[in-house]
């Protein structure tokens, strides 16, 4: 199996999925946003203020290759990548070469109920209303769209239909291949 890579914007559930994916698999996951603050020593947002969003880019796009290359070598698993990996082209020929990308979407009132709290999110400072963050997601929607091999709506369903359903997706894709 190719390693999975779940992209989307803040708040589709990226990082709750990809738990509830690698368990039914029987896989990994690695959740960038973890690793990345693990490595800096410090939250994200704190990061983006000292350091700064393009100095942030560069440490995700290390670790997204990092990540890839362990994943790939040991048969597969799960990556939940931050909301801004798609922004670069170096990370989506990373993605496209070394697994399957999975786009995980919701309506803007739903991202707001569930990160509207968050003091984790240096995007989010003073935008937290659903036109704000539907003015965002329109923004990054070309390059969801552009880096998106499958798309599924998280919208009122659990972490583990969500896993069911890429596991469905992304097996008949499979399939259909060997078909060719």
């Amino acid at each position: 199996m190719r390693p999975l890579y779940l992209i989307g914007f803040m708040g589709t559930g990226k990082s709750t999925v990809a738990l509830a994916l690698a368990e039914l698999l029987g896989t990994k996951a690695c959740d960038m946003d973890e690793e990345i603050t693990r490595r800096i020593g410090m939250p994200i947002s704190a990061y983006f203020e000292t350091e700064g969003e393009a100095d942030f880019r560069e440490r995700e796009h290390e670790v997204l290759e990092e990540l890839s290359e362990e994943l790939s070598a040991a048969g597969g698993g799960v990556i939940s990548c931050g909301g801004g990996v798609i922004l670069r082209a170096d990370n989506l020929a990373c993605m496209k070469a070394h697994g399957t990308t999975v786009l995980l979407t919701a309506e803007p009132q739903t991202i707001l109920q569930r990160v509207g709290q968050s003091d984790h999110r240096p995007l989010l400072r003073g935008k937290k209303d659903a036109a704000s963050i539907a003015s965002m997601m329109e923004e990054r929607l070309p390059f969801y769209e552009k880096a998106a091999e499958h798309r599924v709506a998280t919208d009122q369903k659990t972490p583990e239909e969500i896993a069911g359903e890429i596991v469905k997706i992304t097996e008949n894709a499979e399939n259909a291949g060997l078909r060719k």
